[in-house]
């Protein structure tokens, strides 16, 4: 039979988890069935009047016992295993909550990968730190901690974009057209992923969406947009945007005669030198860009392990001596 008095210091740290989350977070709190082992309530995110769609599972711990491990930083929190097994594996994020009765404060933690640390007998152990106050504060951290596992998440990544890493992999070409409107200052673009059908036409529209990156170069947020492929500028079109440049700046005509003030290469490394860069310019408006997709390390080695987590069979790839 529980302790009544322990059972109270539970009902009372769940009120005042609560309490936090509805005034200072702003959020929506649910009480979760006893059913539901190792999970005490559901946190639904708020922004501003809308109901968004992720949610955080909470651990509710209320009392002293919670606090005798004390540290510089935090307190140690000591899961046991199937806890620990149970967490891990739910579907949702899950946030430990200690409730300190004396001062009215409950402090949080992420149990994941990184926090989660193995004890020296073996067993788990969780640091909660004594600056992680469940108030106003903690909004962006959690709503961050909402949308999942940064592992998690970049995996899901990677399988989002398989079809076109197997397209490459299958020998197609595929091409990022931006527009990037270079006067506004919210970063605005597009960007469009096709296949270049090697046929002077325009490149078969993928996928396309609208971006906003503030004052971030495009030239350094594109390319960990498609981590797994190395990007470089398209050959066929910056050779043929950049001559024409070439000709327009360098070249002069003088009753019929053709004078050069700067030999093409030469003039052509400063460009290179500046590695990703838009080809053409539109209006003083819109800096136009198309690069080329080439499928890297990563995006190899993804696709062997997903057809293997997939059929449990590894992805057969011909070494030198294989074909001998």
């Amino acid at each position: 039979m529980q302790d009544p008095d322990s059972a109270k210091t539970g009902r009372i740290g769940l009120a005042r988890v609560q309490l936090a989350v509805v005034e200072e977070l702003g959020w929506l709190f649910r009480n979760q069935p006893t059913d539901d082992y190792g999970i005490d309530a559901l946190i639904e995110i708020v922004d501003g009047h809308r109901v968004v769609p992720k949610l955080l599972a909470l651990q509710i711990k209320g009392g002293e016992s919670w606090f005798r491990e004390p540290t510089p930083s935090g307190w140690w929190y000591r899961p046991n295993a199937s806890h620990v097994q149970y967490w891990t594996d739910h579907s949702l994020p899950v946030v430990i909550v200690l409730y300190d009765e004396q001062t009215k404060i409950a402090y949080w933690q992420l149990v994941n990968r990184k926090t989660l640390a193995r004890s020296s007998r073996g067993g788990w152990k969780l640091l909660v730190p004594r600056s992680n106050v469940l108030n106003a504060g903690a909004r962006d951290q959690l709503r961050e901690a909402a949308a999942g596992d940064p592992y998690v998440l970049r995996i899901r990544e990677l399988q989002l974009a398989r079809p076109w890493m197997e397209m490459l992999q299958g020998g197609r070409r595929l091409v990022i057209d931006i527009e990037e409107w270079i006067n506004k200052t919210s970063g605005r673009g597009s960007i469009t992923l096709g296949v270049d059908n090697e046929d002077g036409s325009d490149p078969t529209e993928i996928a396309s969406w609208g971006v906003m990156l503030g004052l971030a170069s495009y030239a350094e947020v594109v390319p960990k947009l498609f981590a797994w492929a190395d990007v470089d500028v398209h050959a066929e079109t910056y050779d043929d945007a950049e001559y024409d440049a070439y000709k327009a700046e360098c070249v002069i005509y003088d009753e019929g005669d053709r004078f050069v003030t700067e030999d093409f290469d030469e003039w052509r490394q400063g460009l290179r030198a500046r590695g990703l860069r838009p080809y053409a310019n539109g209006a003083g408006e819109v800096d136009f860009w198309r690069l080329e997709l080439t499928l890297n390390e990563l995006g190899r080695s993804f696709l062997i392990v997903d057809q293997f987590a997939t059929s449990g069979h590894p992805q057969f790839t011909p070494g030198p001596t294989d074909s001998m």
